[in-house]
């Protein structure tokens, strides 16, 4: 099988502190990378040989550019970034706050803005480097009640692919990994009871929402596989894709 090219490179990551981040940590290090691996703190984050943790708000783009350019001082040149912050905000529009909104997309769409800038102004001159954003398969198909937080990852995603556009001509690939439903915090927060996981895979109807074809959750271990993927040189032809992550329940490829 072709070499994953991993192994030894650093891969800089955002939202590593448990759930998909904290399985990509892991995955990264069985590669061999050098990863630094952020969070608003530390304390889920793997504590691994080769791993900087550090403390970030992405919503900070003086604080993102200043570690970024630490990390390449101290450590070494940059050559994969993974954009995976992210928060949920539920509710209907009409009762949804400016300062949700706000809050919303400060982390899930400017965050991804601010690491790929500060990734791009660094990656462009080498000519190498891979850049995926944790998106959602929300940011394709309407939510009931998730406005804030689907707008949000379409802003994400489409960020993304125009990234990957500009950067292209200098060989460095930016790709998405849309996942849906995920046996993560994030998802077990929004159950009501013992019952959430079976609600959610077979459907519901009166929030407009799909059942799951393949009929169980993703684990944060399928999402941070198909990241792994197209990080690595084995998609090296790979560039502005949305790979879905989901069970088949958006019922598109």
């Amino acid at each position: 099988m072709r070499a994953s090219g991993i192994e030894g490179r650093i891969a800089f990551l955002t939202g590593a502190g448990g759930g998909i981040g904290a399985a990509l940590v892991r995955a990264l290090h069985e590669e061999g990378a050098r990863i630094v691996a952020t969070d608003r703190g530390i304390e889920g984050i793997p504590d691994l040989d080769g791993v900087w943790r550090a403390p970030l708000d992405v919503a900070d783009a003086a604080g993102v550019e200043a570690l970024v350019e630490r990390v390449e001082a101290e450590w070494g040149p940059i050559h994969y970034g993974v954009s995976v912050a992210g928060v949920l905000a539920t509710g209907l529009v009409a009762e949804t706050s400016d300062a949700d909104w706000d809050r919303v997309f400060a982390i899930n769409a400017q965050g991804v803005f601010h690491l790929g800038r500060a990734l791009a102004r660094r990656m462009t001159p080498r000519k190498a480097g891979a850049f995926v954003t944790v998106s959602s398969n929300a940011a394709s198909i309407p939510r009931h009640g998730m406005a804030a937080y689907a707008a949000s990852k379409a802003a994400a995603s489409m960020f993304t692919r125009c990234l990957g556009l500009e950067l292209a001509p200098h060989g460095i690939r930016c790709n998405i990994v849309a996942p849906g439903s995920t046996l993560t915090p994030m998802q077990t927060g929004m159950w009501a009871d013992e019952h959430g996981a079976a609600r959610v895979i077979a459907g519901l109807p009166e929030a407009y929402k799909t059942g799951i074809p393949l009929g169980k959750l993703a684990t944060p271990e399928d999402v941070a596989d198909a990241v792994l993927f197209l990080l690595s040189d084995r998609a090296a032809h790979v560039t502005m894709t949305d790979i879905l992550v989901d069970g088949g329940a958006t019922l598109r490829g």
